[in-house]
């Protein structure tokens, strides 16, 4: 290639680490002069002693190339805006091995260095291009097939390579799920979209795998097999020596998993095809053979630095980078490729300059696609919405059999019995959900034979046994990990949280992981759970903040996440219904926030007056996401916005502002918290001359700034309003925990305070 022909420009030559490893490269094949006995057959060994022959050695080398120019194409490209990604996989182009050794049906969830990984898998299919797949990723493109322009993804849906960002280790707990599931599939009797002896496929580098979210994973693997249960998942830890600048310790990724009794460890050398090739290919057959949970060491390296931005000149030595750069696996390849006899220096320098070529008109078509330029256009997989069809099949009332069947007789279903209170009809409507749904799973901590901390799953462990309500470890990450997997796997997982808190210990499985692959796959991927989640306060003082946490807004924050609180039984058992409805039909993530403090409410107004129980509702009818229920709807005097332990007590408020004020006060339990029905709430402002907020979260981050904002920019921000909110603190024991959450007192005082004007 000479100087006019050369894409990198001159200015950039003797400074650009890229530039040197590409000449590096050249220069070695041009100046190799050894001699090479006879070129092998394509069945045979491509060296002595290697499990690798001759032409899959030829494929693994071309994905190489593909994967490296693909890099050295962004570093180019980066700097006239027609790349947006340049966290490349040089060094790493090793794990194509893993792509060879697996089926494109065995679910990948891939390390951001997984160029090779990807051109390798691209060959399980016909009539797919590597290249140009990856190159409308790199541009951010309309057209690109994983993630339709929002960000340079590792993916394929015919490939079930599930869409991953630049995860730090957040995608092994739904890795882990996944390969759970595969198993839990074939227990239940559920028809798995993949092979039954399928295994799950999750790559990270050392650096990672300290995190605390990839050791939840490995314990919960560890803990798996430890009981022999089957978990056929492979850790791939690509160990290049170094995370951004922070060196990882020689030998303790070795140290650290070598002698895990639980995960059982393989080492394969990731920069040599030749040698690595057989470690690799016996680390994949242990995995699918044993069903338990693998570690594959792939050593690799790291030229090029970190990312495109990463000048390694300024932090490292220039005999450092030297010594890294001289381990490139593609030089070991191409020694290879000379010492078997397979290819010749230019044959070598020509498919390496046939490959630069491609990458470079991919890329240049790639820019010339169009990119996202409309909002909608970028929102439109985030929150799939079909009214029509999740109404149908939240409505849909086929299994009466199975019923009366979990119920122990047509005389004992619900909607035959007297009323109930919140804990019951939750209780019975997830018996009404497990018969309609025999691929739906429960599971969380104490939820089987104990029934839950508040007994809300007692008699589901008996009723349809331990393959479909469970106990897990106590790791909620690894629930919501396990919940990703169930999904993934076409089944409606339902976890349990114990706490609203102890939600904030996973928050990120929902926030950056499930909640985020329908957007970042284009919608060709979903995770559909209903979490369960109880929450709350108002529990005369028991437990403190960790069993009265009013944190809603760390759940409002999470773009398409559908949150429901209802404060009613029957408002909770058709809550869920439509909750299941959207998690089937659309896929949604749906959490459920369950009132602690209501489980076992009876009364309303007085001791026995029984207000608080409601008729189980018949089980053709649910709500509708967003529908609010209206207390007292013709009052025009005054209206109290409300939502879950709000309700009850705006109700008791409500009659002493009447009592007091004469005022006829409308109460509106939203239900819904996200997405917020800002008509309904725009539609009762403006019918009330007066307008109450009563939100028990937190002052500074609650429900009620978005319900003051609908208000507002509906054009009602001029009426007599008040908001009664919770203090900006964490909940305190005993009496002091009413202290800082609203009271009926204050709802009473609030409006007193619009009384004057």
């Amino acid at each position: 290639m000479n100087a006019s022909t050369n894409p990198i420009p001159a200015r950039m030559r003797g400074v650009n680490r890229a530039e040197i490893c590409d000449v590096n490269f050249q220069e070695f094949v041009r100046d190799w002069n050894g001699r090479a006995d006879a070129r092998p057959a394509p069945d045979e060994a491509i060296l002595d002693g290697s499990a690798l022959d001759a032409r899959s050695f030829r494929e693994l080398f071309e994905s190489q190339l593909i994967s490296r120019h693909l890099d050295l194409m962004a570093r180019v490209l980066r700097v006239q805006n027609k790349v947006f990604y340049t966290i490349g996989s040089s060094g790493h182009e090793g794990n194509a091995m893993v792509a060879r050794l697996t089926r494109h049906t065995d679910p990948a969830f891939l390390h951001y260095r997984s160029g090779g990984f990807m051109a390798e898998r691209f060959r399980k299919l016909p009539g797919m291009d590597p290249i140009m797949d990856s190159a409308l990723s790199f541009a951010a493109s309309k057209d690109d097939p994983a993630s339709g322009g929002r960000h340079k993804v590792w993916g394929s849906k015919p490939l079930w390579v599930l869409p991953q960002t630049s995860t730090i280790a957040s995608h092994l707990p739904k890795a882990f799920g996944t390969a759970v599931a595969i198993e839990q599939g074939r227990r239940i009797g559920h028809k798995l979209p993949i092979p039954d002896d399928s295994i799950t496929i999750c790559s990270f580098g050392d650096a990672s795998s300290n995190h605390a979210t990839a050791q939840t994973a490995f314990n919960a693997a560890g803990w798996t097999a430890y009981q022999k249960l089957p978990a056929p998942v492979l850790f791939v830890c690509e160990d290049n020596g170094i995370g951004i600048s922070v060196k990882t310790p020689n030998g303790w990724v070795e140290r650290n998993f070598s002698e895990r009794r639980d995960l059982d460890y393989f080492y394969a050398d990731g920069l040599d095809l030749a040698s690595g090739y057989g470690d690799v290919q016996r680390a994949v057959e242990h995995c699918r053979r044993t069903r338990r949970p693998t570690f594959l060491h792939l050593r690799t390296t790291r030229i090029m630095g970190h990312a495109g931005t990463d000048f390694e000149i300024e932090w490292r030595s220039i005999e450092e980078l030297c010594a890294v750069e001289a381990g490139d696996p593609l030089l070991r390849s191409a020694a290879i490729a000379l010492e078997s006899g397979l290819m010749s220096n230019d044959e070598i320098l020509g498919l390496y300059e046939d490959t630069r070529r491609k990458c470079f008109a991919a890329a240049e078509d790639a820019d010339s696609r169009p990119r996202l330029t409309e909002l909608a256009d970028v929102m439109a997989p985030l929150a799939p919405y079909t009214p029509d069809k999740v109404q149908a099949e939240a409505t849909r009332f086929d299994y009466n059999d199975k019923r009366a069947a979990a119920f122990g007789g047509e005389a004992k279903l619900p909607e035959k019995q007297a009323p109930k209170h919140l804990a019951i009809q939750i209780n019975q409507a997830l018996h009404d959900l497990f018969c309609k749904y025999p691929e739906a799973l429960l599971f969380g901590e104490d939820v089987a034979q104990k029934g839950g901390v508040y007994t809300v799953t007692k008699g589901l462990h008996k009723a349809f046994g331990n393959k479909r309500v469970f106990n897990t470890l106590l790791d909620e990450t690894i629930i919501l990990g396990l919940a990703q997997g169930y999904g993934n796997m076409g089944m409606l997982p339902l976890p349990e949280i114990q706490y609203l808190a102890y939600f904030h210990n996973a928050c990120d499985q929902i926030r950056g992981e499930a909640a985020s692959l329908q957007f970042f796959s284009n919608g060709q991927y979903r995770n559909p759970m209903l979490m369960r989640i109880a929450s709350l306060g108002y529990q005369r003082g028991f437990g403190g903040h960790f069993h009265n946490d009013n944190s809603i807004t760390a759940l409002r924050d999470i773009p398409g996440l559908i949150v429901g609180c209802p404060s009613r039984g029957d408002d909770a058992a058709m809550m869920l219904r439509t909750l299941a409805a959207l998690a089937k039909v659309d896929g949604r993530v749906c959490a459920f926030l369950e009132p602690i403090a209501l489980y076992m409410a009876k009364d309303l107004h007085e001791p026995g007056d029984g207000q608080w129980l409601t008729d189980y509702p018949a089980p053709d009818t649910a709500l509708v996401l967003g529908e609010e229920r209206v207390y007292n709807p013709e009052a025009r005097d005054c209206v109290i916005f409300s939502f879950g332990n709000g309700v009850p007590m705006s109700l008791r408020a409500a009659r002493e502002i009447e009592r007091q004020h004469g005022w006829k006060v409308r109460v509106v339990d939203l239900r819904w918290l996200v997405p917020l029905n800002e008509a309904a709430i725009a539609r009762h402002a403006g019918d009330c001359a007066r307008i109450l907020v009563v939100d028990e979260g937190r002052h500074s981050a609650g429900v009620g700034e978005g319900i003051i904002t609908a208000i507002t920019e509906a054009g009602h921000g001029a009426k007599p309003l008040r908001r009664i909110v919770g203090a900006d603190t964490f909940t305190p024991l005993a009496g002091a925990a009413f202290l800082v959450i609203p009271s009926e007192a204050e709802i009473v005082a609030a409006a007193a305070s619009l009384a004057k004007g």
